[in-house]
Formats: C-alpha cells, sequence, structure tokens
C-alpha cells in the first residue's frame, strides 16, 4: 500500500535523460510562437559565432598594419586597408558579436521561463494527486523548498543546454578550423590537449563538488522545516517558553549548512585554480611557439596577437564548459528531488473506464469493509452498515476503534483492502473520485482555514457563488450576525490557518463553507469535540439545520451529539460492537451504556466546576458533594 519513491529522470548516472525529458518543454508542443523563437534565437547563436571568429583577424590585420607588415593578399577591400579602419572593423565585430548574443538571451527568456512555468505546475498538479498517506509522512517546509529548488534548477538547466552548450560546441570547432587552417597541425594539437586536460578535470572536480552541494542542499531543507514548522507552532512554543530550544535547533541545522555552503565555495576555488593552471600551460606553449615563430621571420607580429587574441576568446568558452558543466550537475542535484515526487504515483488513482458519480438518493453501504494503514495493525475488520438515504447514522467508540478512517474511506483518500463502499449501487472505486467528492460535503474536527478573507473561505465551497448566496449560507450556519459586526464584514482576514477567529467561530465558517457547496450526502467528523459544551450546543443547531433531508454520516466522540441519529453503530477494535437507536442502546446497559454514563458524569463535574466559577465570582459559598 505505501507508495515507492523511484527516482527515473534524475539518475545520476545518466544525467542526459533528464535533460531529454526536459525536451519537450523547451521544444513544447502546440507552441508555435515558442518554437519560432528558439529556432531565430539559434540564427542568431551561430552568427554570434561566426562574427566573433573573425575578431582576431581584424586583430592580427590591425596589427600588422601598424607593423607596416599588412599582407591582405586581395583578401580584404582597399578602404580596409588602414589602420584604423581595421580598428574599426575590429571594435564594431565585437559590438555586432555582443549585440545577437543579447538579441539570443531575450528571444529565448520567455522559452526558458515557460518551461519554469509548466513543470513547476505539473509538479503541484501532481502534489494534489498524491494520497494522504505521502501528505502525512512529509513536511510541508521541506517540500516547498524542494519545489523551490527545482524550478530554479529547471531554469538553469533549460538555459544552459539550449543557450549556451551549442554555442560553446560550435566555438570549439571554429576555433580549432582556424588554428589547424592558420598555424598548423602542431597548434591544434596543443589546443585539443588542452581543451581535452581541462574538460577532464573540470568533470572530475565537479563529481567531487556534487556531494557536498547535495549535503548543503539537505541541511538546507531541514533548517527550512524547523523554522516553517515552529513558525506555525508559534502558539505552542510561547505556552512551554521554548524560544531558546527552537532557535538552538534552527542554529544546529544552519550550522551544517555553514560548513556545507563553505565547502561548497573552497572546493570552488580549487576547481577554478585548476582549471586556470590547465589553460595557463598550454596558452603558455603556445604563445612561446609562436614568439619563436616571430624571430624565425615565419610569422608577423600580427599572428602572435591573432594566436593571443584565439586563446583569449577560447578561455570564454572554456572557462563556461567548466561553469556549464558545473551547473547542469548541480541543477540535477535541485530538480532530483523534485522529479523524485513527480516518479511517486499516486497510491488512489481513477480507473480508465472510470464515470461520474450518479446520486440519485444518496445510501451509503459499507459492505463487509476490510482497511489497514499497516498489515500488521488492522483497523477496520469487515463491517458492514447502511446509511439510508436522507436519514442520519452516526459512528460512536473508543479512541482508535477506526471511526475517523471510515469518512476517509468514504472520500477515497485510501482504497478498502477488501469488501466495497457504494453510493447508490455504485462502487466508489469505480467512479472519478473529482464527481464523487463533489457529492459529499465534510465538517472535520480542525478546521484549518485558508490564510485569506471570511468571504474567500466560505465562497471555498462554490466558487462561483454569488454574494447573496454567501450571505445565505452564513446565516444557515448561524454566523452572520457574527460578520455584520465586523469593521470588515466578510473581507476579514482569519489570518494563518484561521487563528484570528475563535474555535467556533472557524467551526461555522466550515459549515456554511459545507451548505454553499450544497452536497447530497453529509459527513460530520467530530465535528463539536474540541469546544465547549455552550459552543457545543450552538454549533449542534446549525448541524441538525444543515443535516436536514441530507444522507448524514456522523462520527461523534461525545455521545450527546448523536442522540437523535436514525441509528447508532458503536466501533470497537474495528469491529461493530453494538448497533441501534439511542434508547435500544442504552437498554441494553453495553458498551456505549457504559460510555453515556462516563460521558455524563463528566458534563456534571464540568457543570459543577462553572457553578463555583460563578459562585466565587458573587462572593457566595457552595458546598459541592464528594467526589464518587
Amino acid at each position: 500500500m505505501h507508495q515507492k519513491v523511484k527516482t527515473v529522470s534524475a539518475d545520476n548516472s545518466n544525467p542526459w535523460r533528464t535533460i531529454v525529458n526536459l525536451w519537450p518543454y523547451m521544444w513544447p508542443e502546440g507552441r508555435r510562437d515558442l518554437k519560432m523563437r528558439v529556432l531565430i534565437a539559434s540564427v542568431f547563436l551561430v552568427l554570434a559565432k561566426l562574427v566573433l571568429i573573425l575578431v582576431p583577424y581584424f586583430f592580427k590585420w590591425s596589427t600588422d598594419a601598424l607593423n607596416g607588415k599588412l599582407d591582405a593578399q586581395g583578401l580584404l577591400p582597399g578602404f580596409m586597408l588602414s589602420a584604423a579602419m581595421l580598428v574599426l572593423a575590429y571594435n564594431v565585430a565585437r559590438i555586432i558579436q555582443w549585440g545577437l548574443n543579447q538579441l539570443r538571451d531575450a528571444l529565448f527568456a520567455s522559452v526558458g521561463q515557460y518551461a519554469v512555468r509548466r513543470l513547476a505546475y505539473k509538479t503541484f498538479v501532481h502534489m494534489h494527486d498524491l494520497s494522504l498517506r505521502f501528505h502525512l509522512e512529509r513536511k510541508t517546509g521541506g517540500l516547498s523548498r524542494i519545489i523551490e529548488r527545482g524550478t530554479k534548477g529547471i531554469e538553469t538547466i533549460v538555459r544552459y543546454t539550449i543557450l549556451n552548450s551549442i554555442p560553446t560546441i560550435l566555438e570549439f570547432i571554429l576555433t580549432a578550423v582556424v588554428f589547424w587552417r592558420a598555424f598548423g597541425l602542431s597548434y591544434l594539437a596543443i589546443t585539443t590537449a588542452t581543451v581535452v586536460a581541462y574538460c577532464w578535470y573540470t568533470v572530475a572536480a565537479s563529481n567531487w563538488r556534487i556531494g557536498i552541494r547535495r549535503e548543503m542542499n539537505s541541511s538546507d531543507t531541514d533548517a527550512n522545516v524547523k523554522a516553517i514548522d515552529s513558525l506555525l507552532n508559534f502558539e505552542t512554543v510561547k505556552y512551554f517558553g521554548n524560544e531558546a530550544m527552537e532557535s538552538r535547533r534552527f542554529d544546529a541545522a544552519m550550522a551544517r549548512y555553514e560548513k556545507a555552503a563553505t565547502q561548497v565555495w573552497t572546493s570552488l576555488g580549487w576547481l577554478n585554480f585548476g582549471q586556470g593552471l590547465i589553460f595557463g600551460i598550454g596558452m603558455t606553449a603556445m604563445l612561446v611557439m609562436s614568439a619563436l615563430a616571430v624571430t624565425r621571420g615565419e610569422q608577423t607580429l600580427g599572428d602572435f596577437v591573432m594566436v593571443n587574441a584565439l586563446l583569449l576568446q577560447l578561455s570564454v568558452p572554456l572557462n563556461f564548459i567548466g561553469m556549464l558543466y558545473r551547473e547542469i550537475r548541480q541543477g540535477l542535484i535541485d530538480i532530483e528531488q523534485m522529479f523524485d515526487l513527480l516518479s511517486v504515483a499516486p497510491e488512489v488513482s481513477d480507473k480508465p473506464d472510470a464515470v461520474e458519480l450518479g446520486v440519485d438518493k444518496g445510501e451509503i453501504v459499507f459492505d463487509n469493509v476490510v482497511f489497514a494503514y499497516d498489515p500488521a495493525r488492522p483497523i477496520l475488520k469487515g463491517i458492514s452498515f447502511t446509511v439510508p438515504a436522507g436519514k442520519t447514522v452516526a459512528v460512536v467508540g473508543p479512541s482508535g476503534a477506526g471511526k475517523s478512517t471510515i469518512s476517509r474511506l468514504i472520500y477515497r483518500f485510501y482504497d478498502v483492502q477488501k469488501g466495497a463502499i457504494r453510493i447508490d449501487g455504485q462502487d466508489v472505486r469505480d467512479v472519478t473520485q473529482r464527481s464523487l467528492r463533489a457529492a459529499i460535503g465534510m465538517v472535520p474536527q480542525d478546521t484549518v482555514l485558508f490564510n485569506d478573507t471570511i468571504a474567500y473561505n466560505i465562497r471555498y465551497g462554490r466558487p462561483d457563488a454569488t454574494d447573496a448566496e454567501l450571505e445565505a449560507a452564513a446565516e444557515v450556519a448561524q454566523i452572520g450576525h457574527f460578520i455584520r459586526d465586523l469593521p470588515e464584514g466578510f473581507n476579514t482576514a482569519v489570518g494563518e490557518r484561521g487563528l484570528k477567529l475563535s474555535g467556533g467561530e472557524k467551526q461555522r465558517v466550515a459549515i456554511a463553507r459545507t451548505v454553499l457547496k450544497a452536497p447530497p450526502i453529509l459527513i460530520l467528523d467530530e465535528a463539536t469535540s474540541a469546544l465547549d459544551t455552550t459552543t457545543e450546543q450552538e454549533i449542534q443547531t446549525a448541524l441538525d439545520e444543515v443535516s436536514k433531508n441530507r444522507t448524514t454520516l456522523v462520527i461523534a466522540h461525545r455521545l450527546s451529539t448523536v442522540i437523535g441519529a436514525d441509528e447508532i453503530i458503536v466501533l470497537k477494535a474495528g469491529d461493530i460492537a453494538e448497533r441501534g437507536t439511542h434508547v435500544e442502546l442504552l437498554a441494553k446497559g453495553g458498551l456505549y451504556a457504559s460510555m453515556w454514563n462516563r460521558q455524563k458524569e463528566a458534563i456534571q463535574a464540568e457543570e459543577h466546576l462553572r457553578q463555583v466559577r460563578e459562585s466565587d465570582e458573587l462572593g457566595v459559598v457552595i458546598r459541592l458533594p464528594p467526589a464518587t
């Protein structure tokens, strides 16, 4: 049942596989405009390199002209034979080459950003397709960091593979041809040896740095998880005065990040030093050869200058090859976890032939349902019951009996291992998840609101609802008068997770949201268990109004909320221990009656304490009976 994570696209042994998988985003299907941008940018790319290779020639000719030894041999028009014109041509060529590069980058910008957006969107959608189990086992802060780094890594890889790897290879080829044709095979051999040694060292050093980079990313994710977790639990931190402890935990994670980040920069220094040393040796050898050739009269001073200019131009793509490899490999590390997420198959998915759920009456049937989160610990052991259309059935029982699991199975957050759950005769596994969940409304125990306005949170039940429908839903949930008394009314911000509202107010917002959704089936999952008795009674009134004429399943801890249910099912250790109405179950004197008596005593004790507090405020002493 557990989802298996497998790294396919980000396989470190074959990084080009990731680039191949990214190609559809760099050459997007159905986007002719972006494809044209790629083609035009490629043309500018080639033109820029052709112009660039002319620059050393103009430098050579300018030097020979100034030295009085220019021999154009019919290669140049007469007006360009002057040193001034050659210098001008040299600089114009550099400007043209620079301009073509900028046009190329500008044209490709939208292609790169499109790839980032599409992959980020795909990851976001995939995250919502994954099961509840996956999200319960992962940490939000870590996931957000993975997606953040992954999108940046995508942009790096997309940009460097098309915009820079191709022109770099092209420049190598053109420079090698010029050295061979102009100066002979010895220069070509040294150039080739220098490039090969440079690339070998770059790859070896970059592979060494990959492990350091991975450790830095791990430390960064850990620090971000701790920071977000601490801030989300701000009140708990304050309750226990553990600010110093949280700060120490965060600082410990940042200390690991500091160490890894320092190693990253130190290793980069060694990488750059080695690259400079290799290129410096090759450049020295070629310049010495050219200088000796000049003294022998075999080359002109312009040839010496041209060799130097070609080597300086070659140093740019060589240095860029190092950065290109580093950035691509580091980008692969940054996105490998993102691809891990994309390779996780959803635990629950629609069948290829899944149909839309058709709800006529709304009857729910559990038919010998067996389920376990872990095979070694069964939760439901073959339970069967029916929630008749338009009726209310309550499920109660001790903690751990499997009550909340029932609502998760109806919603298909998980699939049953045996048996079936049917709605109006349709197995929930045979219908689309979207249509199934559209037919069900949920009021959970812990209502977590979006950090937006009250209107946004209520309208989340039906985003296209009108303002009149929004206000009507608030009235049914008995929160309309409260909202109208607020200075900003429905536009009042609720804060992170709705913390600006009380527990009862958040529950009413959740009820209003469900009312607005207007589903034929309603699930109340311990919707009042976290509230005080007075608030519970107020909320229960609103819930009773909402559940009228709806098929309602109530999962409850407080038995006082299920007295009016048409049937009460008592779970114990995954089995149905008892079932019947409230009166029938009390008459049996079994588990339900025992739970009822314990809760009744607890309510009486709470009432006694309330009377004591009120009497203290009035200055009256009330003697309570001894505890029994």
